[in-house]
């Protein structure tokens, strides 16, 4: 249910059905599920043995919302377990929408045409009070014998595993006793719901003859009453609800005389019996079952919704410690199945493809970062880490617009550009790929392309309005003077756009809020990320600090009490003073983080900003507010994100690209340990 990507569970609660003392067995799943939780409580007790209280009161608190069926169960949460009335829902038993039909229509079914029918259905026990019914039989049956009492219901299996049908025969032996044994059928044996409409509908009278007041709720009163029948009832607590206010009538417990009266009243009277019918029969078209799904359809959105605002409690890590100690295995399947010979497919539903959405160059040019990583590390499993790359690098080239200086970044699936000038942020991530391949890839036919495209697409930075996208850019540039240190076209155009992001971070940035804008979206560590970067090839001291500050605010800001990482949720972002989104978490502010604190570890060598990047990482394994994994091992993609009860099951290009990123960064990391950090290179050539 955790990863299945189930949006809620509706538990349907009764003691004696899970198991364990008090039925504890349930709360072992319970602890455990991350989804949205609805529980239907069929019996809330007044007076509870102490294990029952436990149970009831730790399902009530693992629950988002409680659901019973009668006012009762409301007042008795409240009075008897402190449950607090807004977490509770009254909705009523569900029934089956039936029409208002004469009883003789049915009574041949059964062989009982001609006569006046009572009837009792449901499983039998002792607490049901039958004999009290027998026992006004013969009172009845001497002012009406044209009058049959049909017991419906196989024996309770709890009763008859202990007792076996001894119930049963002693209220036969009882109805041979007084006489009345052949105006007395038993039907023993559980029917299905078109039968028991059939039964329902041959009763002029249905009676619940109950022993002890003690019953929150009865489904076969709730089908008598929705069907519109007339009916007579000990007063147990479901019972004064349900017939109050002339819909049926009340006698008092164990009393035979009082059933036989009110028995012979209603028979004699069929003015009074139809008025009663008509009564109960309104009422029930308030409990047909469409009316109840929809009022369940209310209770789970509330619980959805309360979910989002308050997740619940993180898990302990039980690990000895945060720093991993193996990577789970590249796996490039999904990588293959969302590639074709165009490029890397956008979206997917679940693990399938899909071409509706086409493609874009921001997953083709981090696809592009993806297969020069793979080959420099040696990880490409099956020799196709330089044919992937050719693929994706021939993507950027064919949406490069030479017209505009920019990268065009949707196209359809069959192959037609959807915009002339693609988003800041792609051609950003496009300058990104481009650098990688000229810094990191040895295959001279990928880098004399990535070159020329660089030079042609690099002017067009200086016309980019967003912060993210000046980001995505210094992260190119850096890549691509690694391997040209000298070229000062390249140098002057980082130096203007970490330049503005210094500005915005002056004019945003504060003690309490030292950052660049006055909210946190998304790839927020990108921004720090790509200052930090441009502070070592401009020597600047006051870049590096400014980097580092900010980075740390953002960490321990999306570090949760538990230590398990947190990003800023899409789903309305954080702008300050205001509260922020914990959800949906995305697998891109994973990557975004790690990259970012894997740099500053290069750069500074404290071992802190190591144990961050972990963290991050640990996110996609499972180390976050559902315990729940986002990379699938069996595929080699990514889930697309944490919702509040489950992660999004679809495996899109940027959730997979995400994590193969962070991956390969990692082992990157866990491998290399470099002695001399990255940042001085540019400086010993």
């Amino acid at each position: 249910m955790n990863i299945n990507n189930v949006d809620i569970v509706c538990l349907q609660h009764e003691y004696g059905i899970f198991g364990g003392p008090a039925g504890s067995h349930i709360l072992a799943l319970l602890r455990d599920l991350r989804p949205p939780i609805v529980t239907t409580l069929h019996t809330v007790l007044r007076q509870p043995e102490a294990g029952q209280r436990k149970v009831l009161a730790e399902i009530a608190a693992l629950s988002d919302r409680l659901v019973v069926m009668s006012q009762h169960g409301a007042r008795f949460l409240e009075e008897t377990y402190g449950i607090k009335p807004r977490k509770v829902e009254v909705i009523p038993h569900g029934i089956p929408d039936v029409p208002f039909v004469d009883p003789n229509y049915y009574k041949d079914h059964f062989g009982v045409e001609g006569k006046m029918v009572l009837l009792t259905s449901g499983l039998l026990s002792p607490n049901k009070g039958i004999e009290t019914l027998i026992g006004a039989l013969p009172k009845v049956l001497a002012a009406r014998p044209d009058v049959v009492y049909m017991v419906l219901g196989a024996t309770h299996p709890h009763v008859k595993r202990r007792d076996g049908e001894s119930y049963r025969i002693s209220l036969q032996r009882l109805a041979v006793e007084l006489g009345v044994e052949k105006s007395v059928l038993f039907h023993n044996r559980f029917v299905n719901p078109e039968e028991l409409i059939e039964f329902m509908g041959a009763a002029d009278i249905y009676i619940t003859p109950y022993l002890k007041a003690e019953q929150i709720v009865s489904g076969t009163l709730a089908h008598a009453v929705g069907a519109g029948k007339a009916v007579i009832s000990t007063p147990y607590w479901y019972a004064e609800e349900l017939l109050a206010d002339g819909r049926g009538r009340l006698v008092p417990f164990g009393e035979p005389s009082a059933i036989a009266d009110a028995v012979l009243e209603l028979l004699q009277n069929r003015s009074k019996r139809h008025a009663i019918r008509k009564k109960a029969y309104l009422l029930g078209r308030e409990m047909v079952w469409s009316k109840v799904a929809s009022r369940y359809m209310e209770s789970f959105e509330k619980a959805r919704g309360e979910r989002g605002r308050r997740p619940r409690p993180s898990f302990a890590a039980r690990t000895l410690d945060r720093r991993p100690r193996e990577f789970p295995p590249l796996r490039l399947h999904h990588l293959r199945r969302l590639t074709d010979t165009t490029g890397i497919l956008q979206h997917a539903v679940y693990t399938v493809p899909d071409y509706s959405e086409g493609y874009a160059t921001d997953d083709n040019a981090r696809a592009l970062i993806v297969s020069v990583l793979l080959d420099e590390q040696e990880h490409d499993i099956s020799g196709e880490a330089d044919l992937l790359a050719s693929r994706y690098l021939g993507f950027l080239s064919y949406a490069f617009n030479k017209e505009t200086g920019r990268f065009r970044n949707k196209m359809s699936y069959d192959r037609r550009w959807l915009d002339e000038s693609g988003s800041e942020d792609s051609h950003g991530r496009a300058l990104w790929g481009l650098g990688t391949v000229l810094e990191r890839s040895n295959k001279e036919g990928l880098r004399s392309l990535a070159g020329t495209l660089f030079s042609a697409a690099m002017p067009a930075t200086l016309d980019l309005m967003h912060p993210r996208a000046w980001a995505f850019s210094l992260m190119g540039i850096h890549e691509y003077l690694l391997h040209f240190y000298g070229d000062r076209a390249a140098q002057q155009t980082g130096e203007i756009l970490a330049g503005r992001l210094m500005e915005l971070h002056r004019r945003n940035g504060s003690a309490d809020w030292p950052w660049f804008e006055p909210f946190l979206s998304y790839s927020n560590a990108a921004l720090p990320h790509a200052l930090l970067l441009s502070a070592q090839w401009l020597s600047r001291e006051d870049m590096a600090e400014t980097a580092l500050a900010s980075l740390e605010w953002l960490a321990e800001l999306q570090r949760a009490q538990e230590g398990h990482f947190v990003p800023i949720g899409c789903n309305g972002w954080y702008r300050r003073g205001e509260s922020r989104a914990r959800f949906d978490q995305q697998p891109i502010e994973a990557h975004a983080m790690l990259a970012a604190c894997l740099e500053a570890y290069r750069f500074s060598g404290d071992a802190k900003w190591r144990r961050e990047a972990e963290r991050s990482f640990e996110w996609f394994l499972g180390w976050n507010d559902l315990k729940a994994p986002l990379y699938d091992p069996t595929t080699g993609g990514c889930r697309d994100g944490l919702q509040p009860e489950s992660p999004n099951q679809n495996q899109g290009a940027e959730s997979t690209l995400s994590f193969l990123m962070s991956s390969l960064e990692m082992r990157l990391a866990e491998t290399a340990l470099e002695t001399v950090p990255r940042h001085e290179r540019a400086s010993v050539q």
